[in-house]
């Protein structure tokens, strides 16, 4: 669809498109930016967590993989279930860093505990709580209109 049609849509003269609004739009982009940001501090993270936690390792790769491809499907759809992954997916990866830095993470590693200042970590958080609070009054509007 070209630019001049959305526009149509927009103003009215096209009542049969649906389109969605200026605000959601803003805020899928904001949220699609969200999930490249958390794979972003995954993927700067890694080359050290390769080193100390391999099995981490590969849970931090899952995590980047799976941001990118939720970021993708919420940017192409828009979709309720989009909006739901993303969101989920932030809060067990948050949940995940609560965990290594509280009890440590059984079989992965325990040597984050107490760790809260690392810079990467901060900012994980700062992403994700972001992405969490984002996506859920996305979706809680979307179920309560």
């Amino acid at each position: 669809m070209d630019a001049t049609s959305r526009l149509e849509g927009r103003a009215g003269t096209s009542a049969a498109v649906a389109f969605p609004d200026a605000d959601e739009e803003v805020t899928r982009s904001v949220l699609v930016i969200g999930m490249i940001g958390i794979a972003l501090v995954h993927l700067l993270d890694l080359p050290g967590t390769i080193e100390d936690a391999p099995a981490l390792a590969w849970a931090f790769g899952g995590v980047i993989v799976t941001s990118l491809i939720l970021a993708e499907y919420l940017r192409r759809t828009g979709s309720t279930l989009a909006w739901l992954l993303c969101g989920g997916l932030a809060a067990a990866v948050l949940l995940g860093y609560v965990l290594s830095r509280t009890i440590g993470i059984p079989g992965l590693t325990t040597e984050d505990v107490g760790n809260w200042g690392e810079p990467l970590g901060i900012a994980s958080v700062v992403i994700e709580a972001a992405v969490v609070w984002l996506a859920g009054t996305t979706f809680a509007g979307r179920v309560t209109s």
